[in-house]
């Protein structure tokens, strides 16, 4: 029960629809630093440690990472998953969507203490629409742009299709 494991109420909303959306989240304990305060990988797993937790957005960004690689993949992946530029792209668009898709402050997401110091051009530029990493993810599957969305008539990114590679 995530209400027994966590007692921030945004890691609890975050790791709600993380775990409803298919990806498998376990409480830890570490004992040594993670890449991310709080946050580890292993075997495809999000691992959190709440007492280390500093940014609960991280968890929406590690989990951007886990939805774009294939299932296979996906457990095998352990420790610091974000290695390539196109990567972090899909990542950080990936988590923008989930923002938006839990109604959360972006600031949340694109806090202070991350994203090497760009964290307000990254709020400024998704709120105003300015994109990157979409193209990437509607080669994917997971979303469309707003042509493709007239075409399709359905709901353009940051609406996704479906949050999951597979």
């Amino acid at each position: 029960m995530t209400q027994s494991e966590f007692n921030d109420p945004t890691t609890i909303r975050i790791v709600t629809f993380l775990r409803e959306i298919g990806l498998e989240i376990k409480v830890a304990e570490f004992h040594q630093p993670t890449f991310l305060p709080g946050i580890d990988v292993d075997q495809g797993a999000l691992l959190v440690d709440q007492p280390k937790l500093t940014y609960p957005g991280d968890l929406l960004h590690e989990a951007g990472h886990l939805a774009v690689t294939p299932a296979e993949k996906r457990k095998r992946l352990h420790g610091n998953v974000g290695k390539k530029a196109s990567e972090e792209m899909m990542a950080i668009a990936w988590s923008y969507a989930a923002a938006v898709h839990l109604e959360l402050d972006l600031a949340i997401l694109f806090h202070s203490g991350g994203y090497r110091g760009w964290s307000e051009s990254l709020i400024e530029n998704f709120t105003q629409g300015r994109y990157f990493g979409v193209p990437m993810l509607q080669w994917l599957g997971l979303t469309v742009d707003e042509k493709r969305a007239r075409h399709l008539r359905i709901a353009p990114y940051p609406t996704m299709i479906r949050w999951l590679l597979d």
